[in-house]
């Protein structure tokens, strides 16, 4: 009994770090921790979240995922999920690109983030529009910032914004890394229909081989 609560308080205290960390780097290794301590593999994104919930059930997890499953449940991502087996490479880590992960994700793809940058440093601040508001409140962005958008604040730093998606995106189970620069893809033969690879400059990275069916950039919108 002893060694059960011993395991639940750090399962606590692991998320209770993750919520907290304020950094990139620092977001990463608190969620490392934190799968280590309940024993899951973001790699199992189908049923990485679900099994999150289970393991993970203090008053402010419990309210952050009735936020994200409330979102979950809308029509659009109606079960079956429309985008199982789809991978999807996201290229970049602005707000763009972390916000289009967390909608892929959401539809049931499989999706890969990468980010040449291993910090976030833009604190430009950025006005945001009141459905804007309401998108990020609805994926819980009060359980990470309490100060998001309060009273008639209508605007929060780049950074901070990049901050708060982090989050939602690993708790979803996409894959996020740093360092990692897009180099370009190798496109299919016109008579082949296999999707495209893509070519990394760091190829320790477990998908630098994976076939994606979709990658996205911001600037180019592919």
């Amino acid at each position: 009994m002893k060694e059960k609560t011993e395991g639940k308080d750090m399962i606590n205290d692991c998320f209770e770090k993750f919520m907290t960390a304020s950094t990139f780097k620092g977001i990463q290794v608190a969620f490392k921790e934190l799968c280590q301590a309940v024993d899951l593999k973001p790699t199992e994104y189908k049923t990485f979240y679900v099994n999150l919930k289970t393991r993970v059930n203090t008053w402010k997890a419990k309210s952050l995922w009735a936020k994200l499953d409330k979102r979950a449940n809308r029509k659009e991502y109606k079960k079956p999920k429309p985008c199982y087996d789809t991978n999807v490479l996201i290229i970049g880590g602005g707000p763009c690109g972390l916000r289009t992960a967390i909608e892929a994700a959401l539809l049931g793809c499989r999706v890969v983030v990468v980010e040449k940058r291993e910090s976030f440093s833009r604190n430009n601040v950025l006005h945001l529009w009141p459905f804007l508001i309401n998108d990020l409140k609805n994926l819980g962005a009060k359980k990470f910032f309490g100060r998001f958008c309060a009273g008639a604040i209508d605007h929060i730093s780049i950074r901070q914004l990049q901050v708060i998606l982090v989050k939602v995106s690993l708790l979803l189970g996409i894959q996020i890394h740093s360092n990692v620069t897009y180099l370009g893809l190798e496109e299919p033969p016109a008579d082949q229909t296999i999707e495209s690879k893509c070519f990394f400059s760091v190829f320790q990275i477990m998908h630098s081989n994976i076939i994606f069916n979709l990658a996205y950039n911001r600037r180019t919108a592919r």
